[in-house]
């Protein structure tokens, strides 16, 4: 392991001003939906000298989901997809890192959407690593994983007249993450 990684060892909280936590899905057949969640929290572990030691959280709150179309949100919100009013939270809890590479790494863990907790492993790529202006130690991060949005009982759609659904099963997570050292 590298001693730039080894000095990096500590905890860490997600900057949300920062970070972008997004999704993208197909839509009728022939094009793709982006849209992020503008509301979360996460920490994090790392260790720099024994990366397996690391652990990540985060939670999203599903009542902040943004695709740019306020109707369209207003629907995602509803129990036809996150039901935000009855799981206002969508959490992912690490539970094994497996370095790569000394930049590249693979992290397991158990997401939890509308009650149904299937395990995920995210390959994540680390950018780097600066001091702001303000004298914080950031890391970057950027990882994404596709999942089957039925296994997580998000399963409402609509038949295409020509044929296919409106909603593609698969939804990509994207995430573009900025974190702060504490202490």
């Amino acid at each position: 392991m590298t001693a730039e990684l080894t000095a990096l060892t500590g905890d860490y909280v997600l900057d949300p001003t920062h970070t972008r936590i997004g999704f993208v899905a197909r839509h009728a057949m022939v094009t793709k939906v982006r849209g992020a969640f503008h509301q979360f929290e996460g920490t994090a572990h790392l260790d720099g000298a024994t990366p397996a030691q690391s652990t990540a959280q985060v939670v999203i709150k599903t009542e902040s989901i943004d695709t740019g179309v306020e109707q369209r949100d207003q629907h995602l919100r509803t129990n036809d997809f996150l039901d935000a009013p009855n799981f206002p939270d969508i959490t992912f809890r690490s539970t094994s890192v497996e370095p790569q590479s000394d930049t590249e790494y693979r992290v397991t863990g158990d997401l939890t959407i509308k009650d149904t907790t299937r395990p995920v492993t995210i390959d994540f790529e680390y950018t780097g690593n600066a001091v702001d202006p303000y004298g914080n130690l950031r890391v970057g991060l950027e990882g994404s994983v596709a999942i089957s949005r039925k296994e997580f009982g998000v399963t409402w759609n609509a038949a295409l007249e020509g044929g296919g659904v409106l909603v593609g099963d698969k939804v990509v997570l994207e995430f573009d993450i900025s974190a702060i050292k504490q202490g």
